[in-house]
């Protein structure tokens, strides 16, 4: 009841962050750099456990300023996160005890990596210059959330087959179908949805290209959103840790909750740039 009932506030309130229009972008790229620091925040929690002591302040003033510097300069991501990635090797190297140089620095270097560039991969989907941004972030939480809560139910009912048990014992190749089914059904009623919305000329919804093309790219972000789901548990479990933390009633963490976006969002995004170059 606890999840269904925090999935129940949240949900909605992330569409409507999504839907708003594009003057709203900078509310967006806010809301998705506090979801950065939390999970960052998380991430330093689990790295401690594991004998980690990455600078967290340090670590949380350089996710703020790449998305900062994203929703300034979008073109020049990858410049800004090598200066801050430089930026906390050289800070650890002077501010930290030089036994945990190597460690810490590791440690700080990769939250931003996977906390914080691979969320980037968010405010550049809604800000794409194809003009269907909003549509592609939903279709992207969509066909993940799907996948999600597909999984979970066809794997109570007949999951039988580990899919992997030294990252997550309770996964399984039923559960794994079930997501990519629940995924693919997903994807299918949007494209569809949005067909009968624009012959009404409501324009929320735009997915301009062929189920075809829909459907297989739905299937390969459900396998990175599973993929990222097994990523994350295998870095709890290596730090044994059941959750990345207690934010959200029935959920655990915030990294819990986005694990498999994390993965996701940049293989949609990196899908849609080499779409546009053929």
């Amino acid at each position: 009841m606890k999840r269904i009932l925090t999935a129940g506030v949240l949900v909605p309130l992330v569409l409507i962050l999504v839907f708003l229009g594009p003057r709203w972008q900078w509310l967006f790229t806010l809301a998705v750099t506090g979801i950065s620091l939390l999970a960052g925040w998380e991430f330093m929690d689990m790295a401690e456990r594991g004998g980690l002591q990455p600078p967290r302040i340090a670590v949380l003033v350089a996710l703020a300023a790449l998305f900062a510097g994203n929703f300034q300069w979008p073109d020049r991501t990858a410049e800004i996160f090598g200066l801050l990635s430089l930026g906390l090797l050289v800070y650890c190297t002077f501010l930290r005890p030089v036994e945990r140089v190597m460690a810490d620095s590791s440690a700080s270097i990769f939250c931003l990596l996977y906390t914080g560039l691979t969320l980037i991969a968010l405010s550049a989907l809604r800000q794409t210059s194809e003009g269907n941004g909003a549509s592609l972030v939903a279709f992207l939480l969509c066909v993940v959330w799907a996948g999600d809560i597909a999984a979970l139910y066809v794997g109570r009912a007949w999951g039988r087959h580990k899919l992997a048990p030294r990252l997550s014992p309770n996964k399984s190749w039923e559960g794994a179908a079930g997501s990519m089914a629940g995924s693919l059904l997903v994807a299918g009623g949007l494209v569809g949805l949005s067909t009968l919305l624009q012959a009404r000329d409501v324009t929320i919804l735009s997915y301009p290209e062929e189920l075809w093309y829909w459907l297989p790219l739905a299937a390969v972000v459900n396998v990175a959103a599973q993929v990222g789901d097994l990523a994350e548990s295998g870095l709890k479990r290596s730090v044994g840790v059941k959750d990345s933390g207690t934010l959200l009633p029935g959920h655990g963490g915030v990294l819990d909750r986005i694990d498999a976006l994390l993965l996701a969002a940049p293989v949609l995004w990196y899908a849609q740039v080499i779409h546009q170059q053929f």
